[in-house]
C-alpha cells in the first residue's frame, strides 16, 4: 500500500507575463500606501528660513486686513418643519 503513495512534489507551472505584472503591481501599490500613510503620520520639517520668520514680530503695516464678505443674498432660511410622530 505504501508504494501506492505518490509523495512527488506537484507541478507548479510557470507564472505567465500577466501573473507577474499582477504580482509586482499589487507590490508596487501596497509600498506606495505605507508611503502615503507614512507621509501623513509623520510630520514633515519646514526649512530654517520659515521658522524664524513665524517668529518675528510683525509690523501693524504688514499684517492685511481680512476682507469683509458680502451677505449672500441668494441663500434663502430653511422653512422650519415640526416632526410627525
Amino acid at each position: 500500500m505504501a508504494a501506492e503513495l505518490d509523495f512527488s512534489p506537484p507541478e507548479i507551472p510557470e507564472p505567465t507575463f500577466m501573473e507577474n505584472m499582477l504580482r509586482y503591481g499589487l507590490f508596487f501599490g501596497a509600498i506606495f500606501q505605507l508611503i502615503c500613510v507614512l507621509a501623513i503620520i509623520l510630520p514633515v520639517s519646514k526649512s530654517h528660513k520659515t521658522d524664524s520668520d513665524s517668529f518675528e514680530p510683525k509690523n501693524s503695516e504688514t499684517v492685511k486686513k481680512p476682507k469683509a464678505t458680502a451677505p449672500q443674498i441668494s441663500k434663502k432660511p430653511k422653512k422650519e418643519t415640526k416632526k410627525k410622530r
